[in-house]
């Protein structure tokens, strides 16, 4: 995939971007001792994978060419003071927290292929970035597997654990979730503010 790259990847560079010396990416279980049970969250060291390089680079292209805005997002604790400092929080509103379970997994990767070639289209991105950009996605995307107990598991239709891109693809998704079914929400529940 990097050495078929016309615009994105310089012919002097590519070798860069090749893992030279791959091998299947591992799954280890750190505990949450945080939580209550301790329970234990899978973690993938993709370092190694094929794609790695090649998702690393996927993911500051979108950046540059498409970025994926600040809609709802709270960047930090200030942010988040600031927001509610700016809609007070009224002795009869009821606040709530969303949270996703198993974030990676539950991503539709079809369909989000579908909103990012779409945003590219939308930033006006020249046609042979259009094209490479998908075909870097499904590659990135397919590798999708780990090595347990000397097994070899893929994962079907989810985001790989431990890839670069795989935050961001996330974030495209859970994004366009938000602008599709907001306005509706926000009337059938009387949102007075989300983040």
């Amino acid at each position: 995939m990097v050495k078929q790259s016309k615009t994105l990847i310089p012919k002097d560079s590519q070798c860069k971007y090749i893992n030279m010396k791959p091998s299947t990416p591992s799954i280890i279980g750190l505990i949450k001792i945080h939580k209550q049970d301790h329970p234990i969250q899978p973690v993938v060291n993709w370092r190694n994978a094929p794609a790695y390089l090649l998702s690393k680079l996927f993911t500051n292209k979108i950046n540059h060419l498409s970025p994926v805005p600040y809609a709802f997002k709270i960047r930090n604790t200030h942010d988040l003071i600031q927001n509610l400092n700016d809609n007070p929080v009224l002795p009869y509103y009821t606040l709530a927290s969303l949270d996703i379970t198993n974030l990676y997994s539950n991503i539709v990767v079809t369909e989000t292929k579908i909103i990012l070639t779409n945003m590219l289209k939308h930033q006006l991105v020249d046609s042979q970035t259009q094209q490479e950009i998908p075909r870097w996605y499904n590659v990135i995307t397919k590798q999708n597997y780990f090595l347990h107990n000397k097994n070899i598991i893929v994962q079907q239709d989810s985001l790989a654990m431990g890839a670069p891109s795989s935050g961001l693809i996330a974030k495209i998704f859970l994004q366009h979730l938000d602008q599709l079914h907001l306005a509706h929400l926000t009337h059938r529940h009387h949102i007075i503010n989300y983040c």
